[in-house]
């Protein structure tokens, strides 16, 4: 199952996630630290395997949100009431946890293993982290009725019912996020890379399982069915299989650890550690993801209070997000990271020069990926939907690809500002991202609840997704500036005309897909919606990449060399 503060089914090993992206958050910045620790060897040689791992969970996690809405539906109460559920210990975490996790912890079990006494010291940090975390779910998973009443507004007090059962399940998924963070960069630090990026695959088949058998045995939630017609069963099921995967996500990591030679032994003390100076760069940290988390919260609620029966509520909006994170975890956040080692050494030798070429690079190249994706996307929305969500009405559907497209007018600049916060991670400054986040989550909030002033129910989560995506844009710009003087320069000329040239290719290609769709006709079933995907997206790259080819774009290369390595090797 996905939602948007999971991206591909929860524990999302790049943390990228709604609850931190909307609103100007962190992009897997909390963690982005601890990677400059990782030996740049060690992550060249593993790249592969970890690449891999993540594109497997991000398709299983396009899977999963595929059956859950056969299972559940798209807009219906129950959807919605399980959207906000689940939603919940992804922010949880992410906000209470996380921050400090990613931020205090995480970098001392890298460190850890360079001390004399490393083992001693890493089975200190995590018995005070498995401790805290058990001590945090409990109050957390008793504070249930509270969150759920804080982030919806559901006109019926059944959903509210419902989403608070729910959220009973779900919420201790809190201490196994946790677990999996703190067992997966322990795996990390020791060497070993791709179990802590393969274990999410693992997360996503135990749902989909779970979800098969909430069908088999109650069968599937219909269009009319409302909160009031679910069982305690069916919520067990459903809540149970939620969990179920994180559990199974953190507890397998286990199986490398102990053939690794790791052996833990619980240990208290943790006086004369450092862990205080560290305790202050979390501080920056819980103030980025608090601040993003408004602008996630405003549009929980908005979306939860659509009282218009097949309007996109929570559920859509969760959709639309993962379509939209999707070409960004495949492809931005692995050439982020590749990046962000040698960012963090240019930096920390004061080689000021050697960031703005790399961040350039980043860029240009990210930009030549980001456009194609943005076109293809909106173009395609509806077959997408239609291919994903087969035995929706046609109102869902199109309510479904509003969003869509809403959301990804903003795919581009989420990439320019998550390489920008790369930047601000090399220098270990996330004090300064705290203003720009801040304008985000503004622009966010604002938009909104603007929206839902102005405009029907049935409109209030487009009108949404489209401030997330000009926040995206606020930040990018606004970050660049900062960079820019921090960097004496960001090869501007060279970025804007990369860009310049990548959307004239889009605007072709974007022709070359709309016109293919007209001779195709309706989009009416499946069949013709994945035909219509099919070769919409082959004739769209194929314009796009041409054009480029025409225009000299060197970028191409750059992007394609993954690929045109791991053939030539084949």
């Amino acid at each position: 199952m996905t939602t948007p503060a999971s991206d591909a089914r929860a524990g999302d090993p790049d943390g990228t996630a709604a609850g931190t992206t909307a609103g100007g958050g962190t992009d897997g910045g909390a963690g982005a630290p601890a990677g400059a620790s990782t030996p740049a060897v060690g992550l060249r040689r593993s790249s592969l395997v970890m690449a891999s791992g993540t594109a497997a969970s991000r398709v299983l996690g396009v899977v999963n949100t595929a059956l859950l809405g056969w299972a559940i539906g798209l807009t219906g109460e129950v959807a919605n009431a399980f959207s906000v559920a689940n939603k919940l210990p992804n922010t949880l975490y992410l906000l209470i946890a996380g921050g400090v996790l990613n931020a205090v912890l995480v970098p001392q079990v890298v460190r850890a293993y360079r001390r004399a006494d490393g083992q001693q010291y890493v089975d200190r940090l995590l018995t005070v982290g498995v401790v805290g975390l058990l001590g945090l779910t409990l109050v957390l998973t008793a504070a249930a009725p509270l969150f759920v009443a804080f982030y919806s507004s559901f006109p019926d007090p059944e959903v509210t019912r419902l989403a608070t059962a729910l959220a009973f399940w779900c919420i201790p998924q809190v201490f196994f996020y946790g677990l999996y963070s703190l067992l997966g960069q322990v795996l990390n630090a020791r060497g070993s890379f791709g179990p802590y990026m393969w274990a999410p695959v693992v997360n996503n088949v135990v749902f989909v399982v779970g979800l098969l058998v909430l069908v088999q045995v109650a069968g599937r939630t219909g269009e009319g069915d409302t909160a009031g017609d679910w069982t305690a069963g069916q919520t067990a099921l459903l809540g149970g299989a939620a969990t179920l995967g994180i559990v199974v996500q953190a507890l397998v990591l286990l199986v490398p650890l102990y053939r690794s030679g790791f052996r833990y032994r619980p240990r208290w003390g943790l006086r004369g550690s450092g862990l205080g100076s560290a305790g202050r760069v979390a501080t920056w940290t819980f103030l980025g993801l608090l601040i993003g988390q408004v602008g996630v919260w405003r549009i929980s609620v908005v979306a939860s209070s659509v009282a218009t029966e097949g309007a996109a509520g929570n559920a859509v909006y969760d959709r639309a997000f993962l379509i939209f994170m999707l070409p960004h975890s495949l492809v931005t956040v692995s050439l982020a990271t590749a990046l962000f080692t040698r960012l963090s050494g240019r930096a920390a030798s004061g080689d000021a020069a050697g960031v703005r070429t790399d961040l350039s690079l980043g860029l240009r190249t990210v930009g030549v990926f980001t456009v194609l994706a943005t076109t293809g996307i909106a173009v395609l929305a509806f077959p997408l939907g239609r291919a994903l969500f087969p035995d929706q009405p046609d109102g869902e559907v199109h309510a479904l690809a509003m969003s869509v497209v809403a959301l990804v007018l903003g795919l581009v600049a989420f990439g320019v500002w998550s390489l920008c916060q790369r930047v601000y991670y090399a220098y270990e400054d996330a004090r300064s991202m705290v203003p720009v986040q801040l304008l985000m989550a503004a622009v966010v909030v604002g938009g909104t609840e603007l929206g839902r002033a102005t405009l029907d129910d049935r409109y209030w989560v487009a009108a949404a997704c489209l401030s997330m995506a000009v926040s995206y844009a606020v930040g990018a710009v606004v970050a660049l500036v900062s960079v820019r003087r921090r960097l004496g320069g960001v090869d501007g000329r060279r970025v804007l005309t990369l860009h310049l040239k990548a959307a004239v290719g889009a605007v072709l290609a974007a022709g070359a897909g709309l016109g293919l769709l007209a001779l195709l006709g309706p989009v009416d079933s499946w069949g013709r919606a994945v035909l219509a995907c099919v070769l919409g997206g082959a004739l769209m790259t194929a314009v796009y990449v041409g054009v480029l080819a025409l225009l000299r774009v060197r970028e191409l290369r750059t992007l394609a060399a993954p690929v045109l390595r791991r053939l030539g090797r084949g």
